[in-house]
């Protein structure tokens, strides 16, 4: 592959990368707007709050609903209030309130997602609803862990034969593009996920042969969304 196709190659999958971080903001000019693309809820508080606006024209239900992801299904927190009426224009305040009922170890990760229900008045008199989703990370931050900014440099990359994998032998969540660089062959592999929880190991599928990896380039994104540089991290070759 000549310079030429790589560098453009990099710069798709990095714009891919930051329209998928703020596609649930900016998707719709109308709707129910968050005024922030991840939560954070610190145990040590109990809570945490998320502002969110009605910027349609028009009166919305908002319908704010926890979401698990599929590797952590257990309760830890409620959202209050769970559906209310937001005047044009409005904002309303909405909390989640931890449940737990043991102290956390490491962060955790939920999903929350906003739905704007607005309503319409047909000419025959039935009502005509039409649903806005935006759909967030929520993070629970253990108490007493320090806030790590770039959790994406403790991961550990290794390979195996012709197996990648990526370890996250830490206490914090991390979020990354799917789409990782090998270098130097510039080749490109693919994590099943955009995140990788405390204690977990993920297995990359690769387009070729690893050869002489020596490095992985990833496109990390820090704890309140925001894509940033990307960065190299060695691979350890040949782990076992």
């Amino acid at each position: 592959m000549s310079c030429g196709e790589y560098c453009v190659r990099v710069y798709l999958i990095s714009l891919a990368w930051l329209w998928s971080v703020f596609f649930s903001v900016v998707a719709v000019a109308d709707g129910m707007l968050p005024d922030t693309t991840v939560v954070v809820l610190y145990e040590e508080d109990g809570e945490a709050t998320i502002t969110v606006k009605n910027t349609d024209a028009a009166p919305e239900l908002l319908h704010s609903v926890i979401e698990n992801v599929p590797e952590d299904l257990e309760p830890l927190l409620i959202v209050t209030p769970p559906i209310t009426r937001v005047e044009a224009g409005d904002t309303q305040l909405v909390r989640f309130i931890s449940t737990l009922k043991q102290p956390l170890k490491t962060q955790r990760l939920k999903r929350v997602s906003f739905e704007g229900i607005p309503q319409a008045r047909a000419a025959d008199g039935a009502t005509i609803g039409i649903t806005l989703r935006q759909n967030l990370p929520l993070i629970l931050h253990p108490k007493g862990l320090p806030r790590h900014q770039t959790p994406w440099e403790l991961l550990r990359w290794e390979r195996f034969a012709e197996r990648l994998t990526v370890h996250n032998d830490s206490a914090y969540v991390v979020r990354l593009a799917p789409d990782v660089q090998l270098l130097p062959q510039g080749i490109q592999a693919t994590l099943p996920r955009t995140y990788i929880l405390p204690g977990e190991a993920l297995v990359a599928k690769v387009d070729g042969a690893l050869g002489d990896v020596a490095q992985v380039e990833i496109q990390p994104a820090t704890v309140y969304g925001f894509s940033v540089d990307s960065y190299l991290a060695p691979v350890n070759a040949d782990a076992r």
